[in-house]
């Protein structure tokens, strides 16, 4: 009886883990963010709500995103 208990109790912790991540990974897509590449090969990614600056600039990518399509 004891082992039945064990493995759903598993099961259960297992499948609200994953619906966590799940739900994180889509509140972490969906904020806007602009991310800069540089020659020597490094990026940097801004999200909207880091700074004033950062603000501007994805305002502007998504000014040229709305005209480009």
């Amino acid at each position: 009886m004891a082992k039945g208990r064990f493995f759903f109790t598993g099961f259960l912790l297992s499948a609200a883990s994953a619906l966590g991540i799940t739900y994180l990974l889509r509140k972490v897509r969906s904020q806007p963010r602009v991310e800069l590449y540089f020659d020597d090969g490094s990026m940097l990614a801004v999200s909207n709500k880091t700074s004033d600056l950062s603000v501007k600039l994805t305002g502007m990518a998504d000014s040229l995103l709305k005209q480009a399509l």
